[in-house]
């Protein structure tokens, strides 16, 4: 069936394969720049694929046109939606401007049918992890071909930093770029309530995905050693609907049988604003990282981060002085760093939050992407306001869009 877009179409289309209510830093970075534009006044379409059978193929969310094609399997981390490639194309003939989240299988198919459609900004979260079986590194390398046709075809790229773009299997590629370094939106959740506080004790928190990727295990064994009874590690985080599969099963038996590890599940909302109220310090013990965004929320909170020393990972901390660096996989160290922070007096606490709020508030961030978008897509669509197309017409593996 043909479905109408909105007179005049739009301003930005943001494109990639995970949206909301899937929960990821990739994820989370492109809904606060399309609800944050949206807000702004900007027409934004979101185009992804529908990754669970449940989610409404349109909706407007937010003040965002959200569009799912259907999806027919996964491979390792992505799913495979044949219609979404030319879903995101025929969006982007009507838009100023696409911006295109990658890593991601389908980027340079996307980049190659956007040709001559309207300038395509990537903005590049980070390398895929290769140290899987034969099928992931296989994805792995492909996924790496994909970002490189994107980035080729790209007037713009957008990375969280120039160190982390160093270090990155694609620095060949972001180096013939017009490259630009704009730090993941970052949401403050300050002034939430203590309600997942238990003790007077040291209270540790990880917020992320599950995965194995994020080292929650060398966590666990970092607080394992300390012998505080008091003490409480509070895990929160999707375990249920992780791309390339979760590690929960790993994370339990580190666990073991220590009543002090809490697991909260996905939090949102105000249970993140309550969260970050509970904890003395927040550990992000990733083996990888591209940046961290709850490290930045939380040091929006007054709470300082104990980080692994990867080149995306270490830039908030570099940038504000409030945390620890530690190498990766090092529990001692870990250990070490979460008793020295847990016992910030509140004044450094305050200061520490108010340099993450002047580097790392979104604000800042949704800025920099306007001016971008701006410079490069040449304003704002005209016409009157979109209409809400309803799921009667935006329905189904055969759907198309009018051109």
């Amino acid at each position: 069936m043909d479905i109408p877009l909105p007179p005049g179409g739009y301003d930005i289309a943001v494109v990639l394969n995970y949206y909301k209510p899937y929960v990821s830093g990739l994820t989370t970075t492109a809904e606060a720049i399309a609800e944050s534009l949206a807000a702004r006044g900007h027409r934004v379409a979101v185009v992804a694929a529908r990754h669970e059978r449940s989610l409404p193929a349109f909706e407007r969310r937010n003040g965002v046109d959200v569009l799912r094609a259907p999806v027919l399997a996964r491979v390792s981390r992505g799913p495979v939606s044949p219609g979404f490639p030319f879903t995101a194309a025929r969006v982007a003939r009507r838009s100023r401007v696409v911006n295109l989240h990658v890593p991601m299988l389908e980027a340079g198919l996307v980049a190659h049918l956007l040709r001559g459609a309207a300038p395509l900004v990537t903005t590049y979260h980070a390398d895929i992890p290769t140290d899987g079986g034969p099928v992931e590194a296989l994805a792995a390398r492909a996924v790496a071909s994909s970002a490189r046709a994107a980035i080729r075809r790209s007037a713009g790229v957008v990375v969280n930093s120039e160190a982390a773009a160093r270090q990155s299997r694609l620095w060949d590629a972001f180096r013939g770029s017009a490259l630009t370094a704009i730090p993941a939106p970052c949401h403050d959740r300050s002034g939430g309530r203590p309600r997942y506080r238990r003790t007077p004790g040291l209270h540790v928190g990880y917020a992320g995905r599950i995965h194995a990727e994020k080292g929650i295990e060398y966590l666990i064994a970092a607080f394992r050693a300390i012998p505080d009874p008091e003490a409480r590690l509070l895990l929160a985080g999707d375990h249920l609907n992780v791309a390339g599969g979760s590690s929960i099963e790993r994370v339990r038996r580190a666990a073991g049988e220590d009543p002090r590890i809490v697991f909260l599940g996905l939090l949102s909302g105000d249970e993140l604003r309550d969260f970050y109220a509970s904890i003395d310090v927040l550990s992000l013990p990733s083996v990888t990282e591209s940046f961290g965004i709850v490290q930045v929320e939380g040091m929006m909170a007054g709470v300082p981060a104990v980080t692994t020393d990867s080149p995306g990972g270490r830039v908030p901390i570099a940038a504000t002085g409030f945390g620890t660096l530690v190498p990766p996989r090092d529990p001692a160290a870990i250990a070490a760093a979460l008793t020295a922070l847990g016992a910030l007096p509140p004044a450094e606490r305050r200061a520490g939050a108010e340099r993450a709020r002047r580097r790392f508030g979104l604000g800042a961030c949704i800025d920099a992407y306007e001016e971008l978008f701006a410079r490069l897509g040449g304003g704002r669509a005209e016409g009157p306001a979109p209409e809400v197309l309803g799921p009667e017409v935006w329905s189904g593996a055969s759907a198309t869009m009018e051109e």
